[in-house]
């Protein structure tokens, strides 16, 4: 793995996000085009293609040779080791919508490992930025997860695939999940809450089968901040899955929400009916 790369696309990669992030901005309220995207409810606005372009363009004129992927364009060059993600419009719904709640994301993977991610949210001008082996920072200021003294009084974040909907397994599981804590977060803008888990602004995420390109970004922010990304089983959640199912926390509070994902799968599983309290 060759660091001047990654630190190249460090560069290029706070440069670019910056300008769509802009245009994002610009076009908070006032964009013009909006259509449906799948049979799931997701949308799509001419911001998210004006993004795209302007990343992806200057990603080919300095990265020829890497492959990359992004959320509306679909797959660009050859196979390589290295592959860009792109989410131009983390939040589209939102964005959609008016509520101020979306980000631009950007994943270096090598070797299917990220190894750079770069995150911002341009209505609050918030860049995360995370680099393998050396830390999370929020505007150039390093970030680190701290352990609540009762996990139980914080705030967890909850992310499911758009293909999820209301499958009865997440439904039962989501709602077992919200009743044991202070507040379960459901933003739509996934990047966004793996930046608030990373800089200590909520307590949790437990994730039900949602990959895509605004996801490996986010894994890096909390591992570099020294949080853990493991599975449902409890094992380190490396690499990449097309059906992943994760839980993301501060070490100390593994076991714990481990459990509390664990039993509610249990509960489903017996048709035990949910209890408050």
């Amino acid at each position: 793995m060759d660091y001047k790369i990654i630190q190249s696309a460090k560069e290029l990669s706070e440069r670019v996000i910056r300008q769509a992030g802009l245009i994002s901005k610009e076009k908070f309220d006032h964009f013009v085009e909006l259509r449906s995207k799948d049979e799931f409810g997701d949308v799509v606005t001419e911001v998210d293609y004006i993004t795209e372009e302007i990343i992806i363009k200057q990603i080919v004129a300095e990265f020829p040779k890497h492959q990359i992927h992004s959320e509306e364009a679909g797959i660009i060059g050859s196979e390589s080791d290295w592959l860009w993600l792109i989410d131009p419009l983390d939040g589209t719904n939102n964005f959609a919508i008016g509520l101020p709640i979306f980000t631009t994301s950007i994943t270096l993977m090598y070797k299917r490992e990220p190894v750079l991610g770069v995150v911002y949210e341009p209505l609050t001008d918030r860049l995360f930025v995370s680099v393998i082996g050396k830390g999370t920072t929020c505007n150039n200021r390093p970030i680190q997860m701290s352990a609540i003294s009762n996990i139980f009084k914080g705030n967890i974040g909850w992310i499911q695939g758009h293909k999820v909907q209301n499958e009865s397994k997440a439904v039962h599981l989501r709602q077992f999940i919200d009743v044991r804590f202070k507040r379960m977060m459901r933003l739509w803008a996934p990047t966004l809450q793996w930046c608030m888990l990373a800089k200590g602004d909520i307590d949790g995420i437990v994730l039900y089968n949602s990959e895509g390109d605004d996801l490996y970004s986010g894994i890096l922010m909390v591992k570099e901040a020294g949080g853990i990304v493991v599975d449902f089983d409890g094992n380190p959640f490396v690499g990449m899955n097309e059906e992943p199912y994760i839980i993301a926390c501060h070490p100390d509070h593994k076991q714990e929400l481990l459990r509390i994902v664990r039993d509610g799968l249990n509960s489903f599983e017996k048709g035990t009916d949910i209890v408050i309290g």
